[in-house]
């Protein structure tokens, strides 16, 4: 098949491991098959807390970054919250699975920076111990670092409910080669019997920069507002997916007339609005100076597993983002198909 694609793309693929199975063994199923190499990472993320007056704690979980011989990167294999249908929650944690648990941002950082994910669980947080000049303490199967005056610094505890099994497949950015690059991550998953878990969603991320103007940003907005039922129908959107939302109406109404907005008036629009991440598109990067990771991020690619159906509705995705570049407005009310025809045919005069 020929190539579809025309950008650097980066995906996100949410997967879900057979009962036995885990992404750790897809991390060295896939390295076995190019002669690479398997090196645990932390993975930060949050979770409701059943602490009274604690919203969230912030966790560390065990990832693993696979590289070929060469020592690039192939992809990183990381737990993703959000998967939770058919895990059994009352399930006994996994030996050698385990999370590390704050309340503090910038304690998360050190813990990641001092911590080894490869290390067993009793030792876990003995390094950062050393910092703090106190010992551990195990409680059950918990371990918990306090500083000199009591205060609570971290807990290292068993990963429960199957937590091993969810699998956020993350490719780097691909140049070229996207089918081919997601058949040598997918096809071992399929092997394996890795499955599409029932919240699960595709993301795509493409370089932000040629949409940091006013106009390409504007129409951004326009295009997954405006078109936000068509769009989740063409590429059949996940009901089941966590963590979307319509963009912020502050931000919408703002792109409705004809003229375009200045930057400096959508980066209001977005603060007053709540704009974060957990949107349909994740705009965020396009409104920071200081941006962490310069890209779009599309969010509402459905849960797939097959190589062929991912590319086919990311180059359509791709598209309709070409027809953002256009200065002109995008019209409100068009078929979503003839805006991607229209982009494919200036592509290829």
């Amino acid at each position: 098949m020929t190539e579809r694609l025309r950008r650097r793309i980066g995906f996100e693929i949410e997967l879900m491991a057979p009962p036995g199975v885990s992404r750790r063994t897809l991390a060295f199923d896939v390295a076995g098959r190019c002669g690479g190499s398997v090196r645990p990472i932390w993975h930060h993320d949050s979770e409701p807390s059943l602490v009274p007056g604690l919203g969230r704690f912030l966790h560390l979980t065990q990832g693993f970054e696979v590289r070929r011989d060469d020592g690039s990167l192939l992809c990183t294999l990381v737990d993703d919250v959000t998967l939770l249908n058919g895990l059994d929650q009352r399930a006994p944690a996994v030996p050698g699975w385990f999370r590390l648990l704050t309340d503090d941002g910038r304690l998360l950082r050190l813990l990641a920076a001092q911590c080894d994910p490869a290390s067993p669980l009793p030792v876990a947080l003995d390094s950062v111990a050393k910092l703090w000049g106190t010992e551990v303490k195990q409680h059950g199967q918990v371990f918990r670092l306090n500083d000199a005056a009591g205060a609570t610094i971290a807990l290292a505890a068993p990963l429960p409910g199957e937590r091993e099994r969810p699998c956020e497949v993350i490719t780097p950015p691909l140049a070229s080669g996207h089918r081919e690059a997601l058949a040598e991550l997918l096809g071992p998953a399929r092997e394996l019997g890795f499955t599409i878990p029932h919240e699960a969603a595709v993301h795509m991320h493409l370089d932000g920069g040629p949409f940091r103007s006013a106009p390409a940003l504007s129409n951004l907005v326009r295009l997954f507002a405006f078109y936000r039922e068509e769009l989740r129908a063409l590429l059949g959107t996940n009901p089941a997916c966590r963590r979307l939302a319509p963009l912020p109406e502050a931000l919408v109404s703002l792109t409705k007339n004809p003229e375009n907005p200045t930057i400096d008036e959508l980066r209001q629009a977005a603060h007053a609005g709540g704009l974060s991440k957990f949107f349909d598109v994740n705009l965020t990067q396009l409104l920071k100076d200081d941006f962490v990771r310069d890209t779009v991020e599309v969010r509402i690619l459905p849960g797939m597993i097959d190589e062929n159906q991912i590319v086919d509705r990311a180059a359509l995705v791709e598209l309709l983002l070409e027809r953002c570049l256009d200065p002109a407005p995008l019209p409100i009310g068009e078929d979503l198909l003839e805006l991607a025809a229209d982009a494919l045919a200036d592509r290829d005069q």
